[in-house]
């Protein structure tokens, strides 16, 4: 008999982003360094979603502690049920609650990966992020930031392609990212960016919920909406922003102030 509930939401993926265990973990490494084990050190996820990554760093940190902001209660409860499966709950917060002026910092390591939106008002305000990053960011601290670029500028016809009332200035190239993030008081400790691979495992786990669900349910009340919002997003993808839009995973030093 048909499934009469609504599908479920992003069960498929391990992050809410293009990004391997195998990346995960050496982001990890290189900031747990900053989180001390003899002192209280805190760890900052803006726009954490379940806040995957999050998690993996309190794993590695066994003395921090950490809080994740998010809009998504859905989510949230979801990091709750994960954070207390491993045994974390003690030590990690998830709160729902915006990054716009959030009051949480500073923090040793501060996450925010594909979430800079969920720091200022203005849509594609990179600098306002990266500013508020800074700001976020306790002295010595480290910053990882993930942001969209360009590998290179999109044509009119690849943009129509994309989401609605996608722009050439929706991102800038790589270089232009760092830059920004240099602008800012960062000085970038590691660059680097999301492998085809990545792209494919995270495009393909975002749908693979909905298709399974819409493969057993065809005549579901809301399946025709379902069925034309999944088209469209693969659409976008494989004809749109495929190996052009691409995802940088930038580990940012605060300079320090004089």
């Amino acid at each position: 008999m048909p499934d009469t509930t609504a599908p479920p939401r992003l069960r498929s993926l391990e992050f809410h982003s293009p990004l391997s265990p195998e990346r995960a973990q050496r982001l990890v490494d290189r900031l747990v360094d900053r989180l001390a084990p003899a002192e209280p050190s805190t760890v900052l996820d803006v726009g954490s979603g379940w806040g995957a990554l999050l998690l993996r760093l309190l794993d590695a940190a066994p003395g921090a502690t950490g809080v994740g902001i998010d809009l998504n209660a859905d989510d949230l409860a979801r990091g709750r049920e994960i954070a207390g499966a491993r045994g974390l709950s003690g030590r990690v917060e998830f709160a729902e609650e915006s990054g716009i002026g959030t009051t949480r910092g500073p923090a040793d390591v501060v996450l925010c990966v594909g979430s800079g939106h969920a720091l200022t008002a203005a849509p594609g305000d990179f600098a306002g992020a990266l500013r508020e990053l800074r700001r976020l960011v306790a002295p010595g601290g480290r910053v990882l930031y993930g942001e969209g670029f360009w590998q290179r500028t999109p044509t009119d016809d690849e943009l129509a392609r994309m989401w609605p009332d996608a722009a050439a200035h929706d991102h800038f190239d790589l270089a232009g990212l760092v830059d920004l993030a240099v602008a800012a008081g960062f000085r970038p400790l590691w660059i680097e960016t999301a492998t085809e691979d990545e792209w494919e495992q995270f495009e393909s786990g975002y749908q693979a919920d909905l298709e399974e669900w819409l493969a057993a349910n065809p005549a579901h009340p809301e399946a025709a909406d379902l069925r034309e919002r999944a088209d469209r997003h693969r659409a976008s993808w494989l004809a749109g922003y495929r190996n052009i839009l691409n995802m940088a995973y930038l580990t940012l030093v605060p300079v320090a102030e004089n």
